[in-house]
């Protein structure tokens, strides 16, 4: 038997967990099968061969979705291929699984209606129609399909119907209204202008660390990002192009992000791009301009392109601002921004404690989150490389790898704590999108991963802190039900923190929109203020923490939790 030596990060890590037996990290549990999910990703050859394609190396997709609106959220995995059933046009149906409320979940993928298409890639969540009822979009390796929550139980595909025309390999899809009319848009990133009708070329000359693999991205043909304009009565208009929004250089699109990066009210997009610049486009009362580089996004600190994947914003050091993080390939590291006001980004990532630690990993879905609830953001990701020969580890890295998880310190730097948070949580795997979501409503964040090849993975979140906290599921009038883009400011104990409502973040997958704040030790909220999508605000004050509650707009908090 082969001796496996892990890189010097698993070593150092490791040796932390013995430094305290009385750690706040919560621990991670591997409950998936006993919780029921039961889900076998399917992307290209047989595990002892090497992939011929990028498209085999990448997916997929997962989301946490409460889509029978009963409050219990429930989770939805994306389905792979292979290269010779999807030229036959073999249509696979993603993993629809159904909440219980009791700890347990029920596969009703037959059920439910979605058919999926020849191969999935990811998922984006959003109620696009505004009935209450999230509906389903999947990007695809080929025609992208948009599924209508029928609201009892099952889904139709309304694609055609609606105006969608992505038709080549996307990978990650977002819903926000960026032009503030009430109905949620729908931004798409492409990849390669490949589908398994239209291959990439296989050429010898493709090496990593001296062995043959895949081609790509780079020397391949890019495929094009679309943004879709919701119309308000069901259909969907391209408008790339004439908003703005265009991905004039055809870049390699990955991770996509709305977000309010200048604080100005309306919804603003980050994209991720693989070995290319990343976009920034900013928003002007719902016309774009793309200004990454002069904000200082584009690339690195050092002016380099990296291979950005997995992203999310959220504001570490509670300035009032939303920070970017950025999960990227092996031999790099993850890129933390701040964001420093009047859009303008520094690359603090090496200040934060966060670039030696992750030279081998390859990092895909990602989230700021409070682990702890302390009132600080912390970072979580999962990682795995995208070359089978490495199943046998070569200069240090390997195919599986274990999640990372960074704790702030609360003052603008992080500590890897990934090794006190279990050995499920650091367990290797190929992991590729995350979602997250308090799938058992006990106030903390889950994580559910998926693996490529391999059964898509829940792991709950086991507190150790005895700090307060609240989930706040905001809800919209008539218009934008979902309440996307909105901004909570909380206030207590003498510190402020900013959230946003979003579903997609990461890589490929959709999360809860709820939003969750750690306060610390504060038994309550002093002031909550919500700033509406419609820019319309709403004071509440004097919360009591540690509960779930809705907020309907303009109507006073109700408890629905724990």
């Amino acid at each position: 038997m082969k001796r496996i030596v892990w890189p010097i990060l698993f070593t150092v890590v490791v040796s932390l967990a013995a430094l305290s037996s009385e750690s706040t990290v919560p621990r991670f549990v591997d409950v998936t099968e006993q919780v029921g999910i039961r889900f076998q990703h399917i992307s290209g050859p047989p595990a002892d061969r090497e992939f011929d394609y990028i498209f085999e190396t990448k997916g997929g997709g997962i989301a946490f979705l409460d889509y029978d609106v009963d409050g219990w959220l429930d989770l939805l995995v994306v389905q792979g291929s292979t290269v010779e059933a999807a030229r036959r046009g073999v249509r696979r149906p993603p993993g629809l699984f159904r909440n219980r409320g009791d700890g347990t979940f029920e596969d009703v993928s037959e059920s439910s209606g979605i058919e999926g298409g020849i191969w999935g890639m990811g998922v984006g969540v959003g109620d696009y129609d505004n009935d209450g009822y999230p509906d389903v979009y999947l990007t695809q390796v080929g025609p992208d399909l948009l599924y209508r929550n029928n609201g009892d139980g099952t889904f139709t595909d309304v694609t055609r119907q609606a105006g969608i025309t992505a038709d080549t390999w996307t990978t990650s899809a977002a819903f926000g209204d960026y032009d503030g009319d009430g109905f949620p848009d729908l931004y798409v990133a492409g990849y390669l202008d490949y589908t398994p009708d239209r291959l990439p070329p296989k050429t010898p000359d493709c090496t990593y660390l001296g062995r043959p693999v895949p081609c790509g991205p780079r020397g391949l043909k890019g495929a094009r990002d679309y943004l879709f304009h919701n119309r308000g009565d069901g259909t969907f208009e391209e408008v790339s192009r004439i908003s703005g929004a265009w991905d004039r250089s055809h870049y390699y699109g990955l991770g996509v992000l709305w977000a309010d990066f200048d604080n100005d009210g309306d919804l603003d997009l980050f994209v991720g791009n693989d070995a290319t610049p990343n976009y920034l486009f900013v928003n002007h009362g719902g016309r774009f301009s793309e200004e990454a580089l002069v904000a200082g996004v584009a690339l690195s600190g050092e002016g380099v392109e990296q291979a950005s994947m997995g992203v999310d914003a959220g504001d570490y050091d509670n300035d009032g601002r939303l920070d970017l993080f950025c999960t990227h390939f092996a031999r790099d590291s993850s890129t933390l921004y701040h964001n420093d006001g009047d859009l303008l980004f520094s690359d603090v990532t090496a200040p934060a404690g966060l670039r030696v630690p992750e030279w081998w990993l390859v990092g895909w879905g990602t989230r700021f989150l409070d682990l702890d609830c302390d009132g600080w953001l912390d970072i979580l990701h999962v990682n795995g490389h995208v070359y089978r020969y490495l199943a046998e580890p070569v200069e240090g890295e390997t195919l599986a790898q274990p999640a990372s998880l960074y704790r702030n310190r609360g003052d603008g730097t992080f500590e890897d704590v990934a090794a006190l948070a279990g050995p499920d949580f650091v367990s290797p795997r190929i992991a590729r999108g995350a979602a997250f979501g308090d799938y058992d409503n006990d106030g903390d964040l889950d994580v559910a991963v998926a693996v490529l090849g391999g059964s898509p993975r829940l792991l709950r979140m086991d507190r150790r802190d005895s700090n307060h906290w609240v989930l706040l599921q905001l809800v919209g009038g008539q218009e934008n039900r979902d309440a996307l883009g909105a901004r909570v400011q909380v206030v207590c104990g003498g510190r402020t923190s900013i959230r946003e409502v979003r579903r997609t973040v990461g890589i490929y997958s959709s999360s809860d929109p709820r939003i969750h704040v750690g306060l610390g030790s504060c038994e309550r909220i002093e002031e909550l203020m919500i700033r509406w999508p419609d820019g319309s605000r709403q004071k509440i004050e004097n919360l009591p923490a540690d509960g779930i509650y809705r907020i309907r707009k303009g109507e006073d908090p109700v408890v629905i939790g724990p």
